[in-house]
Parts: C-alpha cells; structure tokens; sequence
C-alpha cells in the first residue's frame, strides 16, 4: 500500500484533487494522482491512522498436501527485501508536500468543505457503499457545480441516471452564472465507474489459456496476445506491435535464460529494434481483431423452439405420443367398423377412455371391442399424466435451484468467490461461452441469483473444507480464479489445487503488496511449467479512477505479468507531445506509442478550436492503423488518437504542470521515476 504521509489539514488554495473512501481503492487512487499524475490531492479518510485494507495475518493451516508448499512460501517471506527508500533527487519530497490526509466519518457538508471542494477539480467517491456516494456527490455539486464527479457504484442503472441528473445541474449552474464563456471551457462532466467492472475483463482473460485481451476503440477491435519464445533463426507470427517483452521466467525460468527482459521484469513498449533483437523471449503482441456480431447461442435457439423438452424427459414424450397414437387408431377403428362420422367415433373413444360412456351392452361386438381397449388406453395413460405432473414440478423446483456439475465437466474455470468482482467475472466468462464451475460459502451473496439465472454449476460450501474443490472437478479442471476477499482463504485455496493438479492455472486476488510478491515467486519457483497470477482489484481499477478524473477517457487495461498498460484515446489538439508531429517522433519507448488514428474529423477550418464539435453519437469509420498510415503522417489538431502508454507516459502526456513549464516538467518526470522506483516487483498488475 502506498504510504501517504500526514500533512496539516489547510486547505489548498491552488487547483487540487479530492478523493474520498473507505478503503484501499482511494488511498491507491490518492497515490495514482500523486505519484503519476503529479496532482496536489486531498485525501479524505475515516481514520487517517487505520489503513482500511484487511488484514494478512500469516496461514493459519494448510492441508497435509501443501506443507512443504507453505513452508517454502514463509521462507520466501521472510527473504523478501522491502521496497527500495525513495530518492530525494526523484522529487519524493515534494512530492508528499502534494497530499493532504483529513479524517472524517463521512463526507458531510463540513467534511467536503474542510477538503476544499469549493476550489477542487474534481473529487472522487469512492466509498464501499453506493447510497453514501451518491449522497456526496449531490452535496458536492451543489458545494461547485464546476467540478469534475467520478463515483464509484456498482448499480449500472442507476449510475447512468445519475450521470444525467448530476451533468443537468452543472449545465444549468453554467447557464445561471455570469461567466458563460469560462462555463463553456470548464470540464464538469460526471463519469459513474465500477471497480468490478473495470477488472472484470482483466482477471476473465487471465483465467483462459489462449484468450486474450480485446479492447474495443473507434470501430476497431484489438487483441493482446501473449506468446511463447521463438527459437532463433524462426519467424515470430505476425502482428501490429510488439506491446511488452516478457521476464525469463514469466513462461519458463529454465527455457528461456537470454532473455532481454530479465527476471526483474517485462520491457513494456519496446521500439521495433528491440523487439527484432529479443531472441528467445516471450512477447505480447497486438492483433486486430474482425468484428462478426455476437454469435446465436444455439442452445437458447433450441429451449425457444421446444419448451417441451425442457420440462419432459425424452421417456415420457414418447410415451404420451403413444397414448395419443393409440387414442387416434381407436378412433379410426370405430368409425370404419361402426360406419359413424370420424369426429364422433373419436368423441366417443375419449369417452370410453375416461370411463365416462355408458356400457356397450346392446352393441355390436366390435363396438364392445373397441371400448374395452378404450378403457385399457385410459389405464395406461393415468400413470402417464402423473410422471408428466411429477417431472414438471420437479423441472421447476430445479429452475430455482443451483446446478450441481455435470458428469464428464472438464477444461472449466472454478471460480472461487460470488462476491462484486466475482459476480462480474461471472458474466464476463458466461458472455465468451467458457464452461465456470463458481464456490461460494455465503447462500445469500450477490452472484448466486446470478449464478442460478444462468444455470451455471455452483458448489455451496468452504473452500477451506475438504471436498469442496473436489465437488468442482478441481482435477479436471483448466484455472482457478480466487477472487474471495481474504487473501488467506485464497491462498489455501491455490495451494491445495496446486497440490492435487500442479499444472493448473492459478489467478489470484491478493491484497497486500508484499505477500502477493511472495506468492507469486514462490508458486512460480515451484511449479515453472503452470502459470500464476496475482491480481489487485484497487491497483487494476485505479488507473481507470484517474485518468477519469483528469478528464480523460480511459479504454482499457491490458495487464503485462504485475504492470499494466493502459489503452487510451485523446485528441491531438492541445497536447504538444501529438500535435503536428509524425506518428514515429510520438513514439517514446518504455512509455508511449500510437496504435491507430481516427482521420474522420475534415480539416479543421477553425485553428483556435473555438468551433462546435460533432456529437460524440455521430458515426465514424473505423480509424487507421498506424502501419496504414505510416510512421511519417503529421498529427492534425482534430484527429482522434489511440495510443497505449505505460501509467508514467500517460502521465507524462497529460500531467498538469505547477509553478512552470520547466517546472513543472521536472517534477513530473520526477514523479513518474519515483512511482517506477517505489514498484519494483511487488506491484499488483
């Protein structure tokens, strides 16, 4: 967790950010806009003392087959280095003088206003609890109706709604005041995000051999694939960019020695030299990806098509078929033998079926025949009509219940955890058609209604109790997805279903820095050929948090091992490091690269920028590739770029700069060597 040191509680009277939580999401958001961003912040806590992160107490127990597993890990533990102090020539000093930590219970009218909010630039809310943020974000706009809302809900509806509510009264505040003209220049949007959803495609990918990262941007669709070495004098596999080079142990420590990576890290945004040069590296490289439409679910086409199949085994639809063909032949008989109409020879042989017509006595005798075998057909379908109650009822009752796995389930994903993430993973996984296994100890969590909508095979129970793993197919299955909130229950987890299938695929959630440092290393160390992962919701969701705050549209994140890249789209107008510049004096190595170019804007008659925009609804052509454009096109001030960038040169490209130009240059590039130094390897990608 970062350490944000305690300044005295005055308020800035210079531009500033607010962050207001309750827990490890806003002190990591508080230490993005610091550490990267360069923004002074004000950090409003409930207790300022307490790091409202849970606690990681040491595993109390192991199960017998993952001993010698936890003792390796406690060894591992206790050599773990802490992370290097920061030096003062990087600008950690000022960079502590830009954060200020105010305590309050909650964020009231006082409490907003003790953090600045009447001169903020934008504030975040980003508690546990959705009532409470919307609560504050009302205050907050009408403390200053300028300033710029990110909230944090989990509600998807309901974020939408009070996106419009909150983004109506700023427009109308703007139309009241007297300075339209600045009204006009000030950025006072509101933006709703859910830490769930934020992740939830980056631990879905993680969790599926082969399936990669898509990011959706200006009509294209783009993959990250990560690849395994390729033995020298072979070609690579085609692809747009190489995004990062992977550690030498990120595949297999033993195969892959040379690597230019190393073992203290990937190479993120490696220029083309580099890239050709890494002989005998893992890579992850950039696809475009064609877009199809989302494919019909057959087996939703045949439950519409045939309900009855749903609700009647196949052994009861034939035999009611039966019934109906015998009632059918009695009545055909009876109207050729009796010579009556065939409507009211088949009256009468349902008559004679549901014993309700008077005896054949004075009939003819292939009359008399008839209706004993009438009654005989009636026998035979009573039993019928109860196995069709029986079986209906039961189908219904097993509609509300959870699924149980299925015989013959392999290849699955076990997803450990119905919590907020878990839940969202859930339907992620549920959209891309992967066969998930979910466990979860609580009845009433949010993701069983989920899990039991979608009849996806869940399993009640403690992971920590033996059998349950086992009722998941833990044996047969592909990954293991730990995403409970206790590291420990996690971690026991991962360890007992490495023991019983070591080649699995663990993705875990992990809270503490170090520990997940540990775990990682040390399940790697021991299991080379399986891959490991340790996620951090609060790292992952931070990125998207800030750059939502400082005005910008984040599109995604495509996770490289513990680091993150972030996919992002900005105009060229403004900035100096794109506008009028080739694609190819863009790129910075290590930081930032253009993926694509969206050329749809005309030429822009009006220099100043003081023209109306078109709506952001309009539709657009798909927007050029770099390698269709080239390395030599020259950035217009209206064209759209797509770029990747490392949080740094993000930073770096939208930082805002205080005291200076030179200045604040300086502290910015200060700032983002410190947050590259105060990584190290024990950050959570």
């Amino acid at each position: 967790m970062p350490n944000l040191p305690l300044q005295p509680q005055q308020g800035y009277c210079t531009p500033h950010m607010v962050v207001c939580g309750d827990d490890a999401l806003a002190r990591r958001l508080a230490a993005e806009l610091r550490d990267v961003y360069g923004e002074r912040v004000t950090l409003v806590v409930p207790s300022a003392r307490e790091p409202h992160s849970p606690r990681i107490p040491p595993p109390a127990r192991a199960l017998d087959r993952a001993t010698a597993l936890l003792g390796r890990m406690s060894a591992a533990m206790t050599r773990t280095t802490p992370l290097p102090p920061e030096d003062p020539d990087d600008g950690a000093e000022a960079r502590e003088e830009t954060v200020r930590v105010l305590e309050a219970a909650q964020p009231d009218d006082a409490a907003l206003a003790a953090a600045g909010v009447a001169g903020a630039d934008a504030l975040a809310l980003v508690y546990d609890d959705d009532e409470l943020n919307i609560h504050a974000a009302l205050r907050a706009r009408r403390l200053n109706p300028r300033l710029r809302l990110v909230i944090r809900l989990y509600n998807r509806k309901l974020g939408q709604h009070l996106e419009e509510l909150l983004d109506q009264a700023a427009a109308v505040a703007a139309l009241e005041s007297d300075d339209d003209g600045d009204a006009e220049a000030v950025d006072a949007s509101t933006t709703v995000l859910s830490d769930a959803d934020t992740v939830a495609p980056a631990l879905a990918a993680a969790a599926v051999a082969g399936t990669s990262k898509v990011i959706e941007a200006d009509g294209l669709l783009l993959r990250a694939v990560e690849r395994t070495p390729v033995p020298p004098g072979r070609p690579g596999g085609p692809g747009l960019c190489t995004l990062a080079l992977l550690s030498a142990s990120a595949n297999d420590p033993e195969e892959a020695p040379s690597s230019a990576a190393g073992d203290e890290g990937p190479v993120l945004l490696p220029d083309d030299a580099t890239a050709a040069d890494a002989v005998g590296c893992g890579t992850v490289v950039l696809e475009t990806v064609s877009y199809t439409g989302r494919p019909v679910r057959r087996r939703r086409l045949r439950g519409r098509g045939a309900p009855l199949a749903s609700l009647f085994s196949r052994r009861l639809r034939w035999s009611l078929a039966a019934v109906v063909g015998a009632v059918l032949a009695l009545a055909v008989a009876g109207s050729l033998s009796t010579g009556e109409d065939p409507v009211h020879a088949a009256y009468l042989s349902l008559l004679d079926l549901f014993a309700i017509n008077d005896p054949a006595t004075h009939d003819p005798t292939p009359r008399k025949v008839l209706q004993l075998l009438s009654g005989l057909t009636g026998l035979l379908l009573l039993p019928v009509l109860v196995a069709a109650a029986l079986e209906g009822l039961g189908t219904f009752r097993s509609a509300s219940a959870l699924r149980r796995p299925p015989r013959g389930l392999a290849g699955h994903v076990v997803l450990l955890g119905l919590g907020k993430v878990g839940t969202r993973v859930l339907a992620r996984l549920h959209e891309m058609g992967i066969p998930v296994v979910c466990i979860e100890g609580d009845p009433e969590a949010r993701g069983i209604a989920l899990a039991r909508r979608l009849r996806v095979p869940t399993v009640l129970g403690d992971v920590t109790h033996e059998g349950v793993l086992e009722a998941a197919m833990i044996e047969r299955a592909a990954t293991l997805l730990a995403l409970t909130s206790e590291d420990t229950t996690n971690l026991e987890a991962a360890l007992y279903a490495r023991s019983v299938q070591p080649r699995l695929r663990v993705t875990l959630r992990l809270f503490d820095d170090r520990f997940a440092t540990a775990v990682y290393r040390t399940l790697r160390a021991a299991h080379p050929r399986a891959l490991t992962r340790s996620r951090s919701v609060s790292y992952l969701a931070a990125p998207a948090f800030a750059g939502a705050m400082m005005g910008r549209q984040i599109l995604g994140a495509i996770p490289v091992e513990r680091r993150v890249l972030l996919v992002a789209r900005v105009e060229a107008r403004g900035h100096v490091a794109l506008e009028g510049r080739t694609v190819a004096e863009v790129l910075r190595p290590g930081r930032l690269r253009v993926l694509a170019v969206d050329t749809s804007a005309p030429d822009d008659p009006d220099p100043d920028g003081t023209a109306a925009a078109s709506p952001p609804d309009t539709e657009r052509e798909p927007a050029h590739l770099v390698h269709e454009l080239g390395d030599g096109y020259v950035l217009r001030p209206q064209d759209r770029v797509l770029l990747v960038a490392t949080r740094q040169g993000l930073g770096d490209l939208h930082g805002r700069r205080h005291g200076g130009a030179g200045a604040g240059a300086d502290a910015g590039s200060g700032g983002a060597t410190g947050a590259d130094t105060g990584a190290g390897g024990a950050r959570q990608g």
